[in-house]
């Protein structure tokens, strides 16, 4: 059989969650994911977690959150002025907020608490710092096309 190596077509049905059972995402009850490993549709930390299997494979695995998104950074917490926000958001600790970086690309940021005059706000992956528990079962492996 082939094995999942980089440049394979894949098809898989996949699930990330908390050990506490909460899910994050799934795709068990939905169309399977197909993707070419590489292609970054995973992140690199899922994507080492495929290495070696097969079609037929199921496992659950225990990965670190830092290792699947990045480290949680203190410098990725910051304060911004209540004036820099849109008038229509009146931010509220737990809620999600879309900014845009100087590159124009869009950034989720979670409003961790306020007062009068500004907002904290965290700009690292929400499951960063945290175990999380991987399921995949891969339904499918095409081998990588072969370089002309």
């Amino acid at each position: 059989m082939t094995k999942i190596a980089p440049g394979s077509n894949v098809c898989v049905h996949l699930s990330l969650g908390l050990p506490d059972g909460t899910e994050a995402l799934s795709t068990f009850d939905e169309e399977p994911m197909r993707f070419v490993l590489g292609d970054g549709t995973l992140t690199e930390g899922l994507e080492l977690a495929l290495y070696g299997l097969e079609a037929g494979s199921d496992q659950t695995l225990r990965v670190d959150g830092n290792e699947v998104f990045g480290a949680w950074r203190e410098d990725r917490v910051i304060w911004i002025p209540l004036e820099n926000f849109d008038q229509e958001i009146q931010p509220e600790p737990g809620q999600v907020v879309a900014f845009s970086n100087e590159n124009g690309e869009t950034l989720p940021g979670m409003i961790l608490e306020t007062d009068a005059e500004r907002a904290q706000v965290d700009f690292n992956h929400p499951l960063s710092g945290r175990e999380l528990d991987f399921r995949v079962q891969v339904l499918s492996v095409d081998p990588a096309p072969a370089n002309d």
